[in-house]
């Protein structure tokens, strides 16, 4: 009955908000960068993917998929990267289609559910015959592919993967996306609608006629956003067969290799779908635990120089 229902993660007392917790780590917290090496492999279908290694020579690495709209430079994942290097891990930060600083080549780019990319990385890696283990760290939107390409792979998963920790995952997509159209959320849905936005401009110049931006300006959500175009690009119907079959949540209880879900309570991204309890008590397999704070990726700790995440993240890997 993996459901940890004991959390000792405290928000600082002037971060109790769960916005100033979501927002306070982008805006403000100090992170030495990190010096990748990159190296970028293609793809089955004649795309590219950019991998940014932190190696020391190590056994054992940590794959790390960033969140909706990141990058290997995001602070949440330079932060998971020192911590693993200085415990004796090599890192590889996985940038998805299209975030590495330069588009992809084909018209689709990334989505909650494409995990053929991640197979493809993997596959690298233990084709290098350099490491033995292989964990996940998985952001958000990245945690949600993480446990969905679990859940898909099940026993037949490849035997060096042997742990995974998915931090603030919108695992029902669904519920995520009636929780980000609420009134509350409107300054993170506007952000995240003017970025897709750009990289749309992006396709419409690489790909003309394929694409029609003319009423962009009316999107408000990510139901009219997948509609018109996540859905399509990418082989669904509409949004909601989208998040149908891209949701990892009814995957989760195939995952066979340890996995640890941390969801907080007050994360303002995610509904009540997005904790499953009654999954988690059934399998031996996913641990899920919920701290009551900790907003959207927050988890910020004063006085350390990690987050309770990145600490927790290593506590776990480093257990199983």
């Amino acid at each position: 009955m993996p459901v940890l229902h004991h959390s000792d993660y405290q928000a600082p007392f002037l971060l109790r908000n769960r916005h100033m917790l979501t927002i306070y780590p982008s805006l403000f917290r100090s992170i030495q960068p990190v010096a990748y090496r990159r190296e970028r492999i293609i793809t089955p279908d004649a795309d590219f993917l950019d991998l940014d290694f932190s190696e020391q020579g190590n056994r054992s690495i940590v794959l790390i998929l960033h969140g909706l709209e990141g990058n290997a430079s995001r602070k949440y994942v330079l932060g998971m990267v020192h911590i693993f290097n200085g415990a004796g891990f090599d890192t590889v930060s996985m940038n998805f289609r299209g975030c590495s600083g330069e588009p992809n080549k084909n018209l689709r780019f990334y989505h909650s559910g494409e995990t053929g990319d991640l197979h493809t990385v993997v596959q690298y890696l233990v084709s290098l015959g350099k490491y033995d283990a292989i964990h996940l760290v998985g952001f958000s939107l990245g945690g949600n592919v993480t446990l969905k390409y679990l859940g898909e792979q099940g026993a037949a998963l490849d035997p060096h993967l042997k742990s995974a920790v998915a931090i603030s995952v919108p695992c029902d997509l669904k519920s995520g996306s009636a929780e980000l159209e609420k009134r509350h959320n409107i300054i993170y849905m506007q952000r995240f609608i003017r970025d897709l936005g750009e990289k749309l401009r992006l396709k419409e110049q690489q790909f003309p006629g394929s694409i029609r931006l003319d009423r962009y300006a009316e999107i408000r959500s990510f139901r009219q956003f997948d509609d018109r175009y996540t859905a399509p690009m990418h082989g669904f119907k509409d949004a909601l067969t989208y998040w149908e079959q891209c949701s990892s949540r009814p995957l989760l209880r195939y995952i066979r290799i340890p996995v640890l879900v941390i969801n907080a309570k007050d994360d303002p991204f995610l509904g009540k779908e997005c904790y499953p309890y009654d999954i988690a008590a059934e399998s031996p397999y996913v641990f899920l635990e919920t701290p009551h704070q900790g907003g959207h990726v927050g988890f910020v700790k004063f006085g350390d120089d990690f987050y309770w995440s990145e600490r927790r993240a290593l506590a776990f890997i480093k257990e199983m």
